[in-house]
């Protein structure tokens, strides 16, 4: 099966790529990668570890435009809500009526806790809209039945990155001491004051439990971006205290599922990677030392039992996510990908599918549309505007590319070395 997927950033391609892999168990996968803000760098593409025919880069204008398009059977769309509409409405009028065109898949890459309808419509027009869990899954159709939107395209799975393994609390001991692991985000906390709240707490515990090592998992190098901007990176932050680290405190990079393999207690605000804790049974804490508020994403684990403080967490609490809670979330379920298999491989092997149809049109949102299109390059006809064409064709187009990618490489150097640099120097 040729398997192409779009992402705009390195979490989201994790979830295109491991959910290709779900589709079928040999995929002849292919990367696009948007350029932008949060494009991956090799580092972050290396560390996700997926295998891949080929990877290319371009903008909205130039993917939707792509020939080898036509060629692919499944087309997976990891990116935010606007980009995914503008990907919508170039595709469909770039296959217009014709009777073969890729299976266009999306969804979401982890827990959905805000801008729920805004985000849905935005992705209204794929195929497959993937809700992660049965919760989701009601929300999901409820909305689209509200508008009249066909609310056959969602499909109930679950997030692909959920591993099969099981969390054993026996293999703590004398050659593995008891790991706590703080499972960062980008933006949440978003203020200074906050996440630095949050390390020195996260320091307080590795020295009043030397015996315990204390892990604190970053998503990115300082400099680097992911799918959310990180104002203040922990590692900077820690440098600029006066007082030295404890020996049982550790920054670490890598893949998630390698870290939770030696984790003990999974420790955030509301990370994602809290569901692949209790989808191993590891337990797991939600902090509530900031409050339990939308804005931080944690007020969606208040029926999971795990919502605890950092005094809590120094007092030996062990927090297992509710039985009940796990399977309305779509984490206990077995072989939750059956039912999207069934439903892509009819789609693939369909003699025909119906024009792509996205729900934002000139009819319903004249005063919306064309602004989100033209952010992408794309007029609201879907057609690439001329520049955004221009840039894909000829030797000015050569030229634009080289441009981008000397601009692509001054701006991930300011961001990776001087950013940090003056954050330090200037204790911001």
């Amino acid at each position: 099966m040729r398997i192409h997927v779009l992402a705009d950033s390195d979490t989201r391609w994790k979830w295109g790529g491991e959910l290709a892999q779900r589709l079928h168990p040999y995929p002849e996968l292919h990367a696009h990668m948007l350029n932008g803000r949060s494009t991956p760098t090799a580092r972050q593409m290396a560390e996700v570890g997926i295998r891949t025919a080929s990877i290319s880069h371009s903008s909205v204008a130039e993917f939707v435009t792509d020939p080898e398009l036509a060629h692919a059977d499944v087309l997976i769309v990891g990116s935010v809500g606007g980009t995914t509409q503008a990907v919508l409405h170039g595709l469909a009028r770039a296959f217009g009526d014709a009777p073969r065109r890729p299976t266009v898949v999306t969804g979401y890459v982890g827990v959905v806790y805000e801008n729920l309808t805004d985000g849905l419509l935005l992705r209204a027009g794929a195929d497959v809209v993937l809700a992660n869990s049965p919760f989701d899954a009601r929300r999901f159709r409820e909305i689209y039945r509200g508008l009249g939107i066909g609310e056959h395209c969602v499909v109930q799975t679950a997030l692909p990155f959920l591993a099969d393994h099981v969390y054993d609390p026996a293999r703590t001991g004398a050659t593995h001491p008891f790991t706590v692991t703080f499972a960062v985000q980008p933006s949440v906390p978003e203020d200074r004051e906050g996440r630095l709240y949050v390390l020195r707490r996260a320091i307080q515990h590795a020295r009043l439990r030397p015996g315990r090592e204390v892990l604190i998992k970053l998503r990115s190098k300082p400099g680097e971006q992911t799918t959310h901007i990180e104002a203040y990176h922990y590692e900077t932050l820690a440098e600029q205290l006066d007082e030295p680290l404890p020996p049982n405190l550790h920054f670490v990079y890598g893949n998630m599922g390698e870290v939770l393999d030696r984790t003990d207690l999974m420790v955030t605000v509301s990370s994602t990677a809290a569901l692949e804790s209790m989808h191993r049974g590891i337990p797991t804490a939600i902090l509530s030392d900031l409050g339990v508020r939308e804005p931080h994403g944690n007020h969606y684990f208040t029926g999971s039992g795990c919502v605890v403080s950092w005094n809590e967490i120094d007092e030996d609490a062990l927090p297992y996510a509710r039985t009940g809670w796990l399977e309305e979330q779509g984490i206990l379920a077995r072989d939750p990908y059956a039912q999207l298999r069934d439903r892509v491989v009819g789609l693939v092997n369909a003699p025909a599918l119906p024009p792509i149809q996205p729900y934002y049109t000139m009819q319903n949102a004249p005063g919306y549309l064309p602004k989100l299109l033209a952010r992408r390059g794309l007029d609201p006809g879907g057609e690439p505007l001329p520049h955004a064409a221009a840039a894909g064709r000829g030797r000015h187009g050569l030229l634009t590319r080289a441009s981008r990618k000397a601009l692509r490489r001054a701006y991930r150097f300011g961001v990776q070395n001087v950013a940090p640099r003056i954050q330090r120097w200037g204790g911001l």
